[in-house]
């Protein structure tokens, strides 16, 4: 190697960009495991994903407050006794709660799951919600909802939902303080048998594996009533708002106001998805796009805009989101639609569609490294009953899309009377 000549430089899409397959295999019960071994840390992390989030429960708020709960005690330890036992592993437990899934996960150094698969068997068959741990959990989401409330952006979200599915949808429906009031421990418990210790799940487990992973996770959960997940979330149907355009006053003396501007959307099995999602990083998806090169950069009307597709599994929305000097909201509305207008008339210059390519492959890129940003793609596969052939379709539309396509998707999709409109200051 000569090092006077400096190396050659390759743009993004010249690179063949590979998905590390997964293992798979079932436990006693039916239940699937997905694993990535890779890595060079001797590191893992074991996810179990329930069908348990709010698109199942029976009353608003019972599936987070579940799922939070879960690790609050059982009938042999305390919430204290439990978290200490993670703590001297030096292991870290999560909970998280989605639309369609409910998470718990470990990470932890790969020789201490052992020792761990255990406090999560206990955690998922045997929690026990008491009535203190509740209150602690009502009173803490009571102040917590509370202080959310006098944020513009809290607001808008919440509403720009509402609109988009209705209040009823899962997708749409938001906490008020009497949902927190009405929480029940007989809720918590009812939903718990069903859509845990009965559930749907699936596993997947990545990092540094040892040799015998499918023996410790056959023992620690091989012989629940558990269920391996079927791919198949029934819809629900959706009651969209009529009116388009909204004006909220939140705070009287607020200065800043929120921007949704958002239409509803196909999800990934759509055959324009993936296309869009080209369009939708040189629109609003990146800190180089249209929008934030003209809102932020040339008028100055906020310190960032963006534009981007929901994630969910149903069908979904295109949202454009920032917040603006209250006397300027009106004003970046317009630019949004210019911007619209602008795509919709021109022809994107090659040279910067190249500059959206490079981003959206070196994005990609960056979640390959690693074995745990490998599985989170597989299980964003996975779950939206996908397979890799999706993967790599996806970085054929980013190296091949052209910039008449892109302005045809413009027409179809970037109107403003598709849009609703919300400001809430």
């Amino acid at each position: 190697m000569n090092r006077k000549d400096a190396p050659e430089i390759k743009d993004a899409i010249e690179f063949k960009l590979q998905l590390k397959p997964y293992q798979q295999f079932k436990l006693d019960n039916g239940v699937p495991v997905y694993t990535i071994d890779a890595g060079a840390q001797d590191v893992l992390q074991v996810e179990l994903v329930f069908y348990a989030g709010n698109w199942f429960e029976q009353q608003n708020t019972v599936a987070p407050a579940t799922n939070s709960l879960l690790k609050n005690g059982t009938s042999k330890k305390t919430a204290y006794q439990i978290n200490e036992e993670f703590e001297y592993y030096g292991a870290y437990l999560n909970r998280a709660c989605y639309n369609e899934t409910a998470v718990v996960s470990i990470s932890t150094l790969s020789k201490q799951l052992p020792a761990l698969l255990p406090i999560v068997r206990e955690i998922i068959t045997d929690a026990v919600f008491s009535e203190e741990e509740l209150n602690i959990y009502k009173q803490n989401s009571r102040q917590r909802l509370s202080v959310s409330l006098q944020k513009c952006d809290f607001v808008a979200n919440r509403l720009s939902d509402a609109y988009l599915y209705g209040k009823q949808h899962p997708y749409g429906k938001y906490t008020d303080a009497a949902d927190i009031d009405a929480l029940d421990r007989t809720l918590l418990i009812e939903h718990f048998n069903e859509y845990y210790l009965n559930g749907q799940v699936v596993i997947f487990a990545s990092g540094k594996l040892p040799a015998d992973i499918e023996q410790q996770l056959n023992t620690a959960f091989g012989d629940l009533k558990l269920k391996g997940f079927t791919n198949k979330i029934p819809a629900i149907s959706q009651e969209q708002a009529d009116e388009k355009k909204y004006r909220v006053q939140n705070d009287a003396n607020g200065v800043q106001g929120a921007i949704r501007i958002a239409r509803p959307f196909f999800n990934r099995h759509h055959p324009d998805f993936m296309k869009v999602m080209v369009l939708n990083t040189l629109f609003g998806g990146f800190f180089g796009s249209r929008l934030m090169s003209n809102i932020r950069e040339e008028k100055g009307y906020t310190y960032g805009i963006h534009s981007y597709v929901q994630n969910h599994i149903h069908d979904s929305a295109w949202m454009i989101s920032t917040e603006a000097g209250k006397d300027v909201c009106e004003a970046t509305i317009d630019e949004v639609y210019k911007e619209m207008k602008i795509l919709r008339e021109d022809i994107v210059p090659e040279e910067e569609l190249l500059l959206v390519r490079n981003y959206l492959i070196g994005t990609i890129l960056g979640d390959l490294d690693g074995p745990f940003h490998i599985m989170g793609r597989w299980k964003n596969l996975i779950l939206n009953n996908l397979t890799d052939d999706y993967f790599y379709r996806s970085i054929e539309t980013i190296k091949t899309i052209s910039a008449e396509e892109l302005r045809d998707l413009s027409k179809k999709y970037l109107n403003p009377e598709q849009f609703y409109e919300l400001v809430v200051i």
